[in-house]
């Protein structure tokens, strides 16, 4: 085809023709670059939505785990152990496992040795005199051995009325009258009144709180159990007589306690909540705070106190720690930052690791060989069998320190690079963005283990302090007043404390009811905290 530009007859003719083709090119490749632009926009807008398909598949799944799983902690036999390192192996499992059935005996002796702490009452069993002769010959026969039976009687609770008669006396005599002036009298000592007015007794309030605060049970049904045995107590009066024990009496050994938390190096913390329902300023829905600390493991004294507060605000830690200096383990919560310098917060590998663990079961077990969570759990898992390890070495605190430099750091520093390479490839909602987020964020409390020997990987035995609490919380469900949430807290921390120093909650607060009313001194109330050796047989476990 011939170009119109070769026409001759229309010299202008062919530069329109160009200038109309350049202007069609252009239009062109202006679609081009708008069709290139949709299509990026639409390539990014499909890897969002990809990404965030994959955010709702983990949601989907750690949703249907939190409902239908287990919640143990507890790996399954075939997580997988690889090298991390180059210069720290971490053994792999056994390839094959054999499935072995072992029939456990029992232990010879165990039956006698429970017994032998329980007091024992013997029954013979003898034949009369008239059948002690031979019923073939009538020769008298003789006793040639016994057969023992061990059966346990228990011997229910038994309610009384004590009746205190004190008696008065007064002088006859009219010389005596007349000298006094008045008539002579002289009364008999009694024992005072627990509570003035009241039929609360020592063993009485001892048995309420055992039963509320050890055994879990809500004071309907502590009613109820009196009800059956013909005792008729409501449960506003043990409500008022607990109340008025705690604020009388078992709050200076509570501050006693906490005296002597306060001068400890390591400590731990946690907190739960709980509802209290007339709360000034505050509706009754609203929650409020219970908080728990505990002492470390290599504390020679041991002790666990809870503190209610009507907020989660970081004012009351601090007021609550106030003269504290040293270590306190934490789950990492932000309330924890604010508190002053002279307390170290160490972090918990345990709610580190929990975010990757919760990540790696919900993921399906086709994908979990080599995912991130299993990876982050490789190097979490590592830090927590050197632990193990130093612990069955019997380590002490200076050379446990050197190991964990020279074995756990290197694990540590590979762990929080790999988090931030996740962190940088995962959205931040995602299962494994808030697993890499929570580490990089923890990174400076998590690695404070590596300050001191004495310190623990993480703040478990805390957790395992606030469990009591809340499987409490959950039979009696609330406190009705911040004088009640009180006097809980109170009770809790002696029950719990008496328990961790091997006595029997019921005698022993029993026994402080007992003693506290006619005490004359503080410094007597030294032979009265749960680790003094002068305390009585009875309150100790048997």
């Amino acid at each position: 085809m011939k170009s119109l530009l070769d026409n001759s007859d229309s010299p202008l003719l062919g530069w329109q023709i160009e200038a109309e083709i350049t202007a069609q090119l252009e239009a062109m490749q202006e679609q081009l670059d708008e069709q290139s632009e949709q299509l990026v926009k639409q390539s990014e807008l499909i890897a969002k939505q990809a990404a965030l398909i994959k955010y709702y598949e983990g949601q989907f799944r750690l949703l249907k785990r939190s409902q239908f799983g287990t919640s143990s902690e507890r790996m399954e036999p075939g997580f997988t152990q690889l090298t991390l390192l180059g210069d720290i192996e971490i053994p792999p499992p056994p390839v094959e496992m054999e499935e072995v059935t072992v029939k456990r005996k029992k232990r010879v002796g165990k039956r006698e040795e429970d017994l032998a702490k329980l007091p024992t009452e013997r029954i013979d069993h003898e034949l009369p005199d008239n059948e002690r002769n031979c019923p073939k010959c009538t020769t008298p026969m003789r006793d040639i051995g016994v057969k023992l039976r061990h059966e346990i009687d228990i011997i229910p609770a038994q309610a009384i009325v004590r009746e205190h008669a004190t008696h008065s006396y007064a002088c006859p005599s009219i010389k005596c009258q007349e000298e006094q002036g008045k008539q002579t009298v002289v009364t008999a000592d009694s024992p005072r009144s627990l509570l003035a007015g009241s039929l609360a007794t020592p063993s009485l309030v001892a048995h309420i709180a055992y039963q509320k605060y050890s055994n879990g049970m809500p004071l309907y049904r502590i009613e109820k159990g009196f009800q059956f045995d013909g005792i008729n107590i409501s449960r506003q009066n043990m409500c008022s007589w607990v109340i008025k024990c705690t604020q009388l009496y078992l709050v200076s050994v509570y501050n006693l306690l906490r005296e002597h938390f306060l001068k400890e190096i390591y400590i731990h913390s946690d907190a739960t909540t709980v509802q209290v329902l007339k709360e000034a300023g505050k509706t009754a829905q609203s929650k409020s705070t219970e908080w728990v600390y505990c002492t470390s493991s290599g504390a020679e004294r041991k002790i666990k106190l809870y503190e209610y507060t009507p907020s989660h605000s970081h004012k009351h830690p601090v007021a609550f720690l106030e003269g504290f200096k040293g270590y306190l383990h934490t789950d990492g919560h932000k309330v924890y930052d604010l508190l002053p310098s002279d307390i170290t917060v160490v972090g918990c590998w345990a709610h580190a690791r929990r975010y990757w663990e919760t990540t790696w079961k919900a993921t399906p077990e086709d994908k979990r060989k080599g995912s991130d969570a299993d990876t982050a759990l490789q190097y979490i898992n590592a830090l927590f069998r050197l632990e193990r390890d130093f612990a069955k070495s019997k380590l002490t605190s200076q050379e446990r320190y050197e190991r964990r430099l020279a074995e756990s750091k290197p694990i540590s520093n590979a762990f929080f690079a790999f988090a931030d390479e996740v962190s940088r490839r995962e959205i931040p909602k995602s299962p494994l963005g808030k697993a890499s987020i929570y580490a990089k964020n923890q990174r400076h409390h998590l690695e404070n283990i590596f300050l001191d020997g004495s310190l623990e990987l993480s703040n478990n035995r805390c957790e395992r302090s606030v469990k009591p609490f809340v499987m409490g919380r959950k039979a009696w469900l609330f406190s009705s007043t911040p004088e009640g949430a009180e006097a809980c807290s109170i009770m809790y921390s002696i029950i719990e404390t008496a328990k961790d120093n091997g006595l029997h909650p019921l005698q022993y607060v029993k026994f402080l009811l007992e003693t506290l009313p006619g005490l004359s001194s503080r410094d007597d109330m030294q032979e009265l905290l749960p680790w003094a050796e002068t305390l009585p047989i009875k309150c100790r476990v048997r």
